[in-house]
């Protein structure tokens, strides 16, 4: 029988489904994720909470964060999960708009196929549509002037869709002062210069921005000062302990005397890197208010340590290797891998470096600095689960900030380029030829779910939001978007709501290549190996 599938006769124990049960099975998942993260788009959308097996909760509305801690079984879901997720390691942000967006292409195109239109004619259709869209988006955006007020309209609108609006709003102010202390002209921003530094401790409302670094580590010394203003910072890499050979060797000694030699020897030429430090920080402090401190990124032994106590000297060790390269760019200076071409001019300078001990950890603090090209966002919260839903929100507004500075444009949010789209298609639909059209006419109605589902989430009637915007639409030359505060309609660019070009783009593009992919299949089998055994 043609009927029977072909592998079927090959292995009678594969799992198989065919044509129109293949595509339901395709359909139903894109539909049964959409409807999970539906419900977590924009600023008004509701949160989830994630219990793992171990009882750590993680409350979040991060489309990203949620595909990834989710247990996924089905395979096609799995593979639209990946694709979001690949989407927000590309451009940082529009995974739940991905998910939906997958789904109602999906749900558009069922509507036609099930009355028994070809799938390569809708994904035809799909094609044709993407380009147009492509061509819609580059017309709506609009050339952004790099100023504070643009990354400020952009870092919020991507925030207040993560965190509550009160914390989004005081973050969007850090996080832009923060881009704009480390972004150099000509040079790609590198947003490792931010440092993400975790505190529990207080309310979440505390985080701030620290123009200077903030370490999860201390003085090892209790006599050490525990706060020194106006100092000099000497950050280094070199090994002030006393160490054992890196090879494995043995020492044969005639006498006792001759091994204490040896241990002397050893013992001096650590003392004497010691003691350069120490004449160091004299000849530049001696006579003058100033203060020294050393950042060390190798071993300090409780020798060394007693020594530089001693003389005043606040000195950490085992500092993290970044922590070096934001140390120098934060305070000026040089990191030195040799104490012995070590003058002034290799130091840095910081206003004040304190202590800050919490239970049993203790943090040191360098702020004051003059002219800060590294920073620290510290982010403050009571419990575990609100330091990680911060700490994923910034992650994602540091990256809308620098798409916007990579982009040089911004496109107006409040769903107005996908009401844009559905608008400009609605028109080009007459021009395209035979049953694609059907198809460029799915594509249409599908970027609707978008408008709807803000305005759903936001408790107003999606049908009745739908005709007021294209009503609107249709009468403006201007991109009309959706103000969630009274469901009426709004243009974007006035009130400050923006969006990533490069976030729409991806979003246009992969999205229609996954559900091209999905509708062309005609067969599902379950036919690995593992079922050829027994």
């Amino acid at each position: 029988l043609r009927s029977m599938s072909a592998i079927e006769t090959l292995n009678p124990k594969a799992e198989v489904a065919r044509a129109a049960v293949a595509l339901q099975l395709n359909i139903s998942a894109a539909r049964g994720l959409q409807e999970v993260l539906s419900s977590n788009l924009g600023p008004k959308g509701t949160m989830k909470m994630l219990v793992s097996g171990a009882g750590d909760i993680k409350i979040t509305k991060d489309g990203n964060v949620l595909l990834n801690e989710m247990q996924i079984q089905h395979p096609t879901a799995s593979l639209i999960a990946r694709a979001a997720t690949a989407q927000d390691d590309i451009t940082g942000d529009g995974t739940t708009s991905n998910v939906l967006l997958i789904g109602e292409l999906l749900k558009q195109a069922d509507l036609y196929i099930s009355e028994g239109l070809h799938p390569r004619y809708v994904t035809d259709g799909f094609e044709i549509a993407k380009a147009k869209a492509i061509q819609v988006l580059e017309s709506l955006k609009t050339a952004a002037e790099i100023n504070r007020e643009t990354l400020v309209n952009v870092a919020r609108t991507s925030l207040r869709t993560k965190l509550d609006q009160q914390l989004a709003d005081q973050l969007t102010e850090d996080l832009v002062d923060g881009i704009l202390a480390i972004k150099k002209d000509d040079e790609p921003l590198d947003l490792f210069m931010i440092e993400i530094m975790q505190m529990m401790h207080k309310t979440q409302t505390d985080t701030q921005l620290v123009k200077g670094i903030v370490m999860d580590h201390g003085g090892r010394h209790p006599d050490m000062p525990k706060r020194v203003e106006n100092a000099f910072v000497l950050t280094c890499n070199v090994s002030l302990e006393y160490e054992k050979t890196e090879i494995n060797s043995g020492f044969f000694y005639k006498t006792a005397v001759d091994r204490e030699k040896l241990v002397k020897a050893e013992r001096k030429f650590i003392d004497d890197r010691v003691q350069k430090i120490i004449t160091l920080k004299k000849k530049v402090c001696e006579g003058t208010d100033k203060t020294f401190v050393v950042f060390n990124q190798k071993g300090i032994d409780p020798h060394s340590l007693d020594a530089l106590a001693k003389e005043g000297i606040l000195a950490l060790r085992r500092a993290k290797r970044r922590n070096m390269e934001r140390l120098t760019k934060a305070c000026g200076g040089v990191a030195m891998n040799s104490i012995d071409d070590m003058d002034e001019s290799c130091l840095g300078y910081a206003g004040s470096v304190y202590e800050h001990v919490l239970g049993e950890q203790k943090f040191t603090f360098v702020e004051d600095v003059k002219n800060p090209k590294s920073v620290t966002l510290l982010i403050k919260g009571p419990n575990k689960f609100t330091l990680t839903q911060i700490k994923d929100a910034v992650r994602d507004g540091l990256r809308a900030v620098k798409n916007a500075v990579d982009d040089k444009c911004v496109i107006p949010g409040a769903a107005a380029f996908e009401i844009a789209v559905q608008k400009e298609l609605a028109v080009f639909k007459s021009q395209v030829k035979g049953r694609a059209r059907l198809g460029v006419q799915a594509f249409a109605d599908a970027l609707l779910i978008i408008p709807k589902t803000l305005a759903k989430n936001a408790g107003y009637d999606p049908q009745d939001t739908m005709v007021k915007l294209q009503e609107e639409a249709e009468n403006s030359d201007e991109p009309i978007g959706l103000d969630l505060s009274n469901g009426e309609a709004c243009l974007p660019i006035e009130e400050g709501i923006v969006d990533n070009y490069r976030v729409k783009r991806q979003l246009i593009q992969s999205c229609t290549v996954i559900a091209s992919n999905l509708l062309l299949v005609d067969e599902v089998m379950r036919a690995g190996m593992s079922s050829l055994k027994g």
